[in-house]
């Protein structure tokens, strides 16, 4: 697709990823309208304004749960590709606000097929779908005997990591099931009426912006509040969980390449094909911002580890870069618990207090996640940032007071 001049609509342009996608459309020389809902201040979201977006692209009040505000917008936009980013991503919430989850999700997604077929409209669809939707992934024997009682037959092939388009879903939350949804539903706008849909399930994607409320936005907005005096300790829920995280920047690319040359009806997955665990995340954060970690124990001391050497060797078939620490938690099944109540961060500084919170921690967790990506990357798809890249830019984001939490 030549995107000189053409219509691009984004939902949930207001998010974390619409204005980076935003951005990158208006380079080459697009015409973006962004999906808002009204705010009773009126004012202009703040990620809009912090890219300098506002009065460069045309913002169309609307609300994904209403469809006639949903043709009005196709009206206005007479888009030659959606973008469908708009959704309740978080995951934590999903598990106390169901409804709201599968309201915006769910029907929100119908909802906007409903209307591109009824006005007769003809764009590319792309679906942002979630690598939440594999849920519980068996990363080995010895996992699964702990989880088989979950009621899950046992699969084909343990490992089951790296994770292909192929794999089974098995979701693990409100969330994942309402994105299951939109993501059957967009393919079979597809098959049964020609769209041309394609879906996008996404691994997560980080960067300046994130919402507080995501795990890495909670570990660096800590980590700076830290550097500043304002706290003195880490506070954080499961370490244990390991995921797939790619640059916000490297994820954008991928899904303007699937709008130009995604086929459609089809699923393509989109990681950087490594995986770190969210404890790895707060001691490489510890580090970026200054300190120089000499080890961790529990509280309890009956755990000590050296941890942030980098490895490079390969575990599950495949080289990825990972910390010691890592290779530990994959391979010996070494793990952190409440009863361990929290670590000790040992830098050349002193000691720094990473708090387990109970309060942290979800009714179902998924363990781990990284992608097999080689479908998008026969596209041309490219991994361009390490996670270092990540970690210093929302190091760099939570520098400014005010964004701060």
């Amino acid at each position: 697709m030549k995107y000189k001049d053409k219509n691009m609509l984004i939902t949930g342009i207001s998010g974390f990823v619409g204005p980076y996608l935003a951005e990158d459309l208006l380079k080459k020389g697009a015409n973006v309208y962004g999906l808002i809902k009204k705010r009773a201040d009126g004012t202009i979201p703040k990620n809009l304004v912090d890219k300098g977006l506002f009065g460069k692209i045309t913002l169309i009040e609307g609300d994904i749960t209403d469809i006639t505000s949903l043709a009005q917008a196709l009206d206005i936009s007479e888009p030659d590709c959606v973008f469908h980013l708009a959704s309740q991503s978080f995951v934590q919430r999903s598990f106390t606000h169901p409804l709201e989850t599968a309201e915006i999700n769910s029907i929100g997604t119908v909802n906007l097929l409903e209307a591109i077929r009824i006005k007769d409209y003809d764009p590319v669809f792309v679906f942002a779908g979630s690598s939440e939707e594999y849920g519980l992934v068996f990363s080995s024997e010895d996992q699964y005997e702990k989880m088989k009682e979950s009621g899950f037959e046992k699969p084909e092939r343990i490992p089951e990591v790296p994770i292909k388009e192929t794999n089974p879903l098995r979701p693990m939350s409100p969330y994942a099931i309402s994105k299951v949804y939109g993501d059957y539903l967009t393919r079979n706008y597809y098959h049964s009426y020609g769209m041309k849909t394609i879906v996008s399930r996404a691994f997560n994607h980080e960067g300046a912006s994130r919402g507080i409320m995501f795990v890495t936005s909670v570990i660096t907005n800590q980590v700076m509040k830290l550097k500043f005096e304002e706290t003195d300790r880490i506070k954080i829920g499961n370490v244990n969980a390991f995921r797939d995280w790619s640059h916000v920047k490297d994820m954008v690319e991928g899904y303007i390449l699937l709008s130009e040359n995604g086929k459609y009806g089809n699923v393509y997955n989109m990681g950087s094909t490594r995986t770190n665990s969210v404890l790895s995340y707060v001691l490489l954060s510890l580090e970026k911002a200054g300190w120089e970690i000499d080890k961790i124990e529990t509280f309890s001391g009956k755990k000590v580890i050296l941890p942030t050497e980098r490895d490079c060797s390969e575990i599950f078939g495949i080289e990825f870069e990972k910390t010691k620490l890592d290779k530990m938690m994959l391979v010996d099944g070494l793990n952190f618990n409440l009863d361990d109540g929290g670590i000790w961060v040992h830098t050349s500084v002193g000691k720094i207090k990473v708090e387990f919170d109970e309060k942290r921690f979800r009714p179902a967790d998924v363990p781990i996640l990284i992608s097999d990506s080689q479908k998008i990357k026969k596209l041309g798809f490219r991994i361009n940032y390490k996670i270092d890249d990540i970690v210093k830019d929302q190091l760099n984001y939570f520098m400014k007071k005010e964004n701060r939490v």
